[in-house]
């Protein structure tokens, strides 16, 4: 049974499906805000602009090993 929406495919998301799949998945909200700053600030994007899910996961666990 349809619902009339496209499925999200994780490989290629907007900024927007990004922040609201990762607030829904965290209970937290995710900005839109947030993610354009971690883009800005090296994390991996498909050539078109969209973000890769597991590229960008994988971005957020090297920067929290980091530190600060």
């Amino acid at each position: 049974m349809s619902n009339g929406k496209s499925p999200i495919d994780p490989n290629r998301l907007s900024v927007e499906q990004a922040a609201k799949l990762l607030s829904a998945a965290a209970k937290v909200r995710i900005s839109e805000e947030l993610i354009v700053k971690d883009l800005d600030e090296g994390a991996p994007q498909n050539n078109d602009g969209t973000i890769n899910l597991v590229h960008y996961a994988a971005w957020i666990v090297k920067e929290m090993g980091r530190g600060e």
